[in-house]
């Protein structure tokens, strides 16, 4: 990804333009941030940064934001601009909310897998994660994020879109005003709207910040990885479900993480219950399957004896005890 046509990346325009931009997409970035779990604060600071806070030509008169360009198999309008190439094409949008949707889309590539692994409020690590997985040549692009977030405290809107994934709602979509000086005021679009947690779907996060979402009984795990605008071998591997395929039906309402669980819980052990196992327990805690069979030396479909306590947070000694560090900060 790059700079946009007729943008100024390194201003995205002056503070009363900014403002403006902020004021306009806020909401549409919480939305976004609570169906495929991208800080609002990135998608917001990205779409001033690439679109010069909307004036520039492409997201003007192409309703493209993000500078996305139109890729093998991309089937709708089209656009074209010098950029690193002559003539390079980009894409058009009816309406700018879809450029924001496919923004999303877009960071959900395995090439940026490693950003999920992240806390939905450490905006900072996700603006360097973007840099580090390619999207933008220029060496100050974490840092103009950074600052932009900062600048204008988009961080509020992490916590906000964190609220709504806790409540597992959806906000509404508002009739959006016009942006002054005319930018392209998008259509609305509220086919765009039926996803997930819209359609009655529950969902939330995890007291260690892990989002998850209900997969229902009948379902398969091509309905539900379509539904969560997921790929299934995301599914498989973020709930460690194996060689399952896209035709697998679930048996019983469950929960399903849609990104990876953490390498660390929320308190510093599981008791386990008789017969429990680490990968049950894994699913429990949302903390990843591999690390506590490392920490606990047991194999993942071991069965457990009651009582069996499972390292959470901090691999135990020899001695069987966690490290004298583990209760710094309330470890627990």
């Amino acid at each position: 990804m790059v700079a946009l046509p007729n943008a100024n990346p390194a201003m995205a325009a002056g503070a009363e333009d900014q403002r403006a931009y902020i004021e306009l997409w806020k909401e549409e970035a919480v939305r976004q941030m609570v169906i495929h779990r991208i800080p609002a604060s990135i998608t917001l600071a990205q779409g001033l940064l690439e679109s010069g806070s909307g004036k520039s030509e492409l997201s003007r008169k192409s309703n493209n934001h993000f500078g996305i360009k139109c890729h093998k198999g991309w089937e709708g309008s089209k656009t074209y601009y010098d950029d690193d190439k002559k003539g390079e094409c980009f894409r058009v949008y009816a309406d700018a909310r879809d450029s924001y949707e496919d923004h999303s889309l877009f960071l959900k590539r395995d090439r940026y897998s490693s950003l999920f692994e992240l806390k939905l409020d450490d905006y900072k690590n996700w603006a360097r994660g973007l840099k580090r997985c390619g999207y933008a040549t220029s060496p100050t692009y974490a840092k103009a994020l950074i600052e932009l977030i900062e600048r204008h405290k988009l961080e509020q809107y992490d916590q906000e879109g964190i609220d709504w994934i806790k409540k597992g709602q959806l906000p509404e979509r508002e009739e959006l005003a016009t942006l002054p000086d005319s930018a392209t005021r998008p259509t609305t679009n509220e086919a765009k709207a039926s996803v997930v947690l819209g359609s009655g779907r529950s969902g939330g996060i995890t007291d260690n910040d892990v989002a998850w979402a209900e997969g229902r009984k009948g379902e398969t795990l091509g309905d539900i990885a379509n539904a969560l605008q997921l790929a299934v071998w995301q599914l498989r591997k973020y709930n460690d479900l194996g060689d399952v395929n896209l035709k697998t039906t679930l048996t019983s309402d469950q929960r399903l993480y849609t990104q990876p669980k953490r390498r660390r819980g929320n308190t510093s052990w599981h008791v386990a219950e008789e017969g429990e196992t680490l990968r049950q327990i894994s699913h429990i805690e949302a903390v990843k399957l591999k690390v506590l069979e490392k920490r606990s030396g047991k194999t993942a479909d071991q069965p457990l004896p009651k009582g069996f306590k499972v390292p959470l947070r901090f691999p135990p000694g020899d001695d069987g005890k966690l490290p004298w560090y583990a209760n710094i900060g309330g470890g627990g």
